[in-house]
């Protein structure tokens, strides 16, 4: 049975009608390339070439298998570049998600802007998800990326997934614009403990719930959470509307939403952690390509 080689060959004395000038181009000396289109002959039991002393022609079998011949030839070409783009992680799938404060932190965009410029046949499946169930969608093989706002809270957990550190990003207490520290630049929590809160339900987003209550707890209260909204950016609405304060990521500053006021807190805890997680034993290509970009565009810590 012929091979690619034998292939290659063929096209290349088609195409130039001279076994003489095929050998130059093939870098190939002329009595082993004779022998290989006669071999090939032979297989296809057809005859491809008219040859003369003095020129060469196609047959019209031969005319016919040139184009075959160029089909196959760019096909196998077709599939080396994939499969070496597979290899580099510029071609797949990447199962990605990410929590809603995330998408207002620039490391988020800017990493997918890049990853899309590098490895534009990656195909990535973006997905909204709370910290928490990125970390069981990891471990159940559902994601393959997600952008976390925590670390595990089990040890096994931990154990099967890998986190990289993007960002210790401070949190920003969001005021009513009329209220009376509004415009202060800066302010212990201790200050508003007779102020109502608004927050995401616990069972949602625990990592920024639980935060605001450690601050408080520190500060020598319990916060009075009296309204919640299931996305972060819903809490602004709530506090334009003078319903409480929220405590957000300082990415949330710009979300300009009118009647709303960002103040930081003096407090060296008032920070949440944002990191890119994936499986431990996950070595694919594309997921290693992202890693190193989310890598190399990562903001430095603090915004």
């Amino acid at each position: 049975m012929f091979d690619l080689r034998q292939l290659r060959y063929f096209v290349a004395v088609a195409e130039e009608l001279s076994f003489t000038r095929a050998a130059l181009r093939l870098h190939l000396s002329q009595p082993p390339l004779s022998q290989q289109i006669q071999s090939l002959e032979q297989d296809l039991g057809v005859r491809l070439l008219e040859r003369t002393k003095r020129s060469v022609a196609l047959t019209e079998p031969g005319r016919i298998f040139l184009e075959q011949a160029r089909q196959i030839l760019a096909k196998v070409d077709e599939a080396r570049s994939q499969v070496v783009a597979a290899a580099a992680g510029y071609s797949g799938q990447l199962r990605l998600a990410y929590t809603v404060s995330v998408s207002f932190h620039p490391a988020m965009p800017q990493a997918l802007l890049r990853f899309g410029q590098i490895a534009p046949n990656v195909r990535l499946q973006l997905s909204e998800m709370y910290t928490e169930p990125q970390f069981a969608a990891l471990l159940a093989g559902q994601i393959d990326v997600g952008f976390v706002r925590d670390e595990p809270a089990h040890a096994q957990d931990a154990r099967g997934l890998r986190l990289s550190m993007i960002d210790r990003e401070p949190l920003l207490l969001a005021l009513p614009a009329g209220h009376p520290m509004a415009s202060r630049d800066s302010l212990r929590l201790a200050e508003v403990a007779g102020d109502a809160f608004v927050s995401q339900p616990r069972e949602l987003a625990s990592t920024l719930y639980d935060r605001l209550v450690k601050l408080a707890t520190r500060a020598g209260f319990q916060p009075s959470i009296t309204q919640h909204a299931q996305q972060i950016n819903g809490l602004l609405a709530l506090v334009a509307a003078g319903l409480g304060l929220a405590l957000v990521p300082a990415s949330m500053r710009t979300v300009r939403l009118a009647g709303v006021c960002y103040v930081p807190l003096e407090d060296p805890d008032a920070y949440l952690l944002l990191a890119v997680a994936c499986r431990a034993d996950d070595h694919s290509p594309a997921l290693q390509q992202f890693l190193a970009t989310v890598a190399e565009t990562a903001v430095a810590p603090g915004l």
